[in-house]
C-alpha cells in the first residue's frame, strides 16, 4: 500500500479471526519498530512475543481485576453526549480480555529507561526514551497495516505494569509501553466510527 493509504486503513480492531500470523510477518513487523527514531541513537528495543492462548492468559492475569473496575468507571464518568465514544466504549470495554487473547498474538515491546524513574521524570526531556518507544510502536502498527492485520494495545494501570515485567522475567531497567496484539480482522469486526476533523481549523500560522 502507498503511506497515507496506509495511514488511512490503521484502525483499532477487536475481533480477530482464528488465521495464524505468521513468523517472517512478526519479525518484519517489529524491524519496521527499529527504523523509528530514538533519543540515544542506541535503539535499545526488547520484544517478547507471546502466542497461544493458555500462554497469553498466564501474562493477562493481572489485568482481570482491573478491567471489572474500569468498565464501571467509564460509564459512571461520562459526562458527554458523544453517542460515537460511548458506541466504542460499549464495545471495547467488554472485550478488554478477549481481544488480547482472541489472535493468539501478543507481543510486549521494552525499552531501556536510563534515567529518572519512568513515572517520576524531573523534567520533560525524562520522558525521551518513553517517546522514542512509542514512535517505534507506531511503526508497529503501520507495518501491521500494511500487512492486512489489525491491531489493538492495553496500556497497563494501576500494578499491571510491575507484575507483567514479573510474570515475563523482564530485567531491572527495563519498561514496556503496552499489550500489543495483532490479528487477522474477523468478517463481522466491529470498528468505531473515525471523527471527521477539518485539518484547517486545527493549524495555528505563527500563533494560537
Amino acid at each position: 500500500m502507498e503511506l497515507y493509504e496506509v495511514l488511512e486503513k490503521r484502525r483499532t480492531y477487536r475481533d480477530f479471526s482464528d488465521r495464524e500470523v505468521s513468523d517472517e510477518i512478526v519479525k518484519r513487523i517489529i524491524g519496521a519498530a527499529f527504523k523509528a527514531p530514538t533519543n540515544d541513537h542506541l535503539r535499545q528495543l526488547e520484544f517478547i512475543v507471546v502466542r497461544d492462548r493458555e500462554n497469553i492468559a498466564k501474562v493477562i492475569t493481572p489485568l482481570v481485576k482491573n478491567m471489572e473496575a474500569f468498565k464501571e468507571l467509564v460509564f459512571e464518568v461520562n459526562d458527554t453526549d458523544d453517542e460515537d465514544k460511548m458506541a466504542m466504549f460499549a464495545d471495547a470495554l467488554p472485550k478488554q480480555q478477549k481481544m488480547l487473547m482472541q489472535s493468539g498474538l501478543l507481543i510486549l515491546p521494552f525499552f531501556r529507561q536510563k534515567q529518572s524513574p519512568l513515572l517520576k521524570p524531573v523534567e520533560q526531556s525524562s520522558l525521551n526514551y518513553f517517546a522514542s518507544a512509542w514512535c517505534a510502536l507506531e511503526n508497529m502498527l503501520l507495518a501491521a497495516t500494511n500487512e492486512g492485520l489489525g491491531t489493538v494495545f492495553h496500556i497497563p494501570v494501576s500494578d499491571e505494569a510491575e507484575k507483567i515485567k514479573e510474570i515475563v522475567g523482564a530485567p531491572e531497567g527495563y519498561e514496556f509501553t503496552c499489550l500489543l496484539t495483532m490479528g487477522y480482522p474477523a468478517e463481522n469486526a466491529f470498528l468505531p466510527k473515525q471523527k471527521e476533523i477539518n485539518i484547517e481549523d486545527r493549524i495555528h500560522m505563527n500563533i494560537w
